[in-house]
């Protein structure tokens, strides 16, 4: 198994990538700390896991705040004893407004939970992973290089992912750790049905004409993707971006 022995915190656990990563990750032979601000999603998640036979449990934060951000990564060790691999997937799409419609409590609580609970994430990890090494997953998205109108928050917060990822990966590459993200296309989670319902359609009609492969991504296909990632297949990637949109950048 690629993750036996390896303790794995996953945030945004109790649904989409999150959760479809938190079981495959289990499967490899991962503990996993499902984490989520839905305590009874993240807790649903674990059970799942424990129904195959996997070892997890399931925690409340909310990423963007930074005591809550320590205190997930200090319940992981204290319950597993120690951390290898953190996967930073928690985001939410937020408020869709031209730029100058943009309510300031909307952009402010976008980068909060995708940005800023990334950072907060690191933050909290890092200090315990110099020991041993580990691997960083980071959750950015197509949008951090390709404009999307009404994204003036979802963007500029995508954008600074791949940047930290860039800062973190130069910064502790010299004790083992290695930092990458995931810049996914479309995938379908509730948070893609939630936008294509605004245009009354479903994820795949909505994207069909966007991406080469002609349909959103299965969760799976990006949970495999930060496996790799999180595994020593992947030993020498690190400050890396890894678009996995389907061809959606081609043409």
């Amino acid at each position: 198994m690629k993750l036996a022995g390896k303790v794995a915190l996953i945030t945004g656990a109790g649904s989409g990538m999150g959760r479809t990563a938190s079981s495959i990750f289990a499967a490899e032979g991962a503990a996993v700390a499902a984490v989520d601000l839905n305590e009874a999603a993240a807790n649903e998640t674990a059970r799942q896991i424990a129904t195959q036979g996997g070892k997890s449990f399931g925690l409340h934060a909310d990423v963007s705040n930074a005591g809550d951000a320590e205190a997930m990564v200090a319940q992981t060790i204290a319950r597993f004893g120690r951390l290898d691999v953190l996967y930073n997937n928690a985001g939410i799409e937020g408020e869709a407004a031209f730029l100058a419609q943009f309510s300031n409590e909307a952009f402010d609580r976008v980068i909060a939970v995708n940005l800023r609970g990334v950072f907060l994430g690191m933050k909290a990890a890092l200090p315990h992973m110099i020991q041993r090494g580990g691997s960083i997953i980071n959750t950015a998205s197509m949008a951090a290089t390709v404009a999307q109108k009404g994204g003036a928050a979802y963007c500029a917060a995508k954008a600074g992912v791949v940047a930290l990822t860039k800062v973190a990966a130069l910064e502790y590459a010299r004790y083992n750790i290695r930092v990458n993200c995931i810049c996914p296309g479309a995938v379908e989670t509730p948070m893609l049905e939630r936008l294509a319902e605004r245009h009354g359609a479903t994820p795949s009609q909505v994207f069909a004409n966007v991406a080469a492969i002609g349909r959103a991504a299965a969760p799976e296909e990006i949970a495999r993707v930060a496996l790799f990632l999180a595994s020593d297949d992947s030993s020498y990637a690190t400050g890396s971006t890894f678009q996995i949109d389907g061809g959606s950048m081609l043409g």
